[in-house]
């Protein structure tokens, strides 16, 4: 029988395991900002006492382009879920257009982490959103590469939660409406100018339907007796000569929008 220490001696002799004092940090070099503004746009949230004790705490959706460092869409939620990204997205869209790529986090809002998952089409909901928007989105590996984000949420817990205190804000709706305002003072001040001066965000056409994109959707196969379940519900379907025809052979998609924020 070996002892820990005998085995530790041996593994740091043959080079496998390094003392502490040993080990390098990673070294996080920065990174030039993009040239053109839309290419990509950072997002993150960023949980905190915004209202310092005068509220609850909650979460500031940050949508910052990286060519100038603009806050682009700011908005405050209780947390971080789907359909707040989606009514937050949506509003970024109808403002700017679509932008080349989001660059996000591993949060499992933007991307499927369970190991071995094969239900599905292997995309969460604002994945599959943005495919169909033709809109590519991008994950960083560790927060310094996402670094224009996070140093503008240590920014915002500074300067937004003074802004907020002297506003007297105290709950997620006053804040929102208070937001535009802060948001054209924060970019007239530190924003900086593009090494290109073209904007790379798309116009959104008659054929992007933000309302049906930005909803809930879940396939469902339709069984020989005309149903489907979804959600521990059994629906029935009218038999016609098109329900008929679904039998087994194509799947129902459902669709469920949360009327609270779209």
């Amino acid at each position: 029988m070996l002892s820990r220490e005998t085995l530790r001696q041996w593994l740091m002799e043959a080079g496998i395991w390094k003392s502490r004092k040993q080990r390098q940090k990673a070294v996080h070099q920065p990174r030039y900002r993009r040239d053109c503004l839309g290419e990509p746009i950072q997002i993150d949230g960023s949980e905190h006492h915004w209202f310092e004790d005068r509220g609850p705490k909650c979460t500031p959706l940050v949508y910052i382009d990286d060519a100038t460092g603009r806050l682009l869409e700011l908005r405050f939620v209780g947390s971080e879920t789907t359909f707040d990204y989606f009514h937050a997205t949506r509003r970024y869209l109808e403002r700017h257009g679509k932008p080349v790529a989001f660059y996000s986090d591993k949060h499992s809002v933007f991307r499927v982490n369970q190991t071995g998952a094969t239900s599905g089409n292997g995309l969460t909901q604002f994945e599959r959103a943005l495919h169909d928007l033709n809109i590519d989105i991008l994950y960083a590996n560790s927060s310094q590469a996402k670094g224009r984000v996070e140093r503008m949420n240590k920014t915002l817990q500074d300067r937004l939660v003074k802004e907020a205190r002297l506003e007297g804000l105290d709950n997620l709706d006053d804040a929102n409406a208070f937001l535009p305002t802060f948001m054209k003072r924060f970019n007239a001040q530190f924003a900086k100018t593009p090494t290109s001066k073209k904007d790379l965000h798309r116009p959104l056409t008659e054929l992007d339907d933000l309302e049906e994109i930005f909803s809930w959707q879940e396939e469902r196969t339709v069984s020989n007796s005309l149903t489907v379940q979804y959600d521990r519900v059994v629906y029935l379907l009218e038999p016609n000569e098109i329900t008929k025809g679904l039998r087994r052979l194509a799947q129902e998609r459902f669709r469920e929008v949360n009327p609270a924020t779209l």
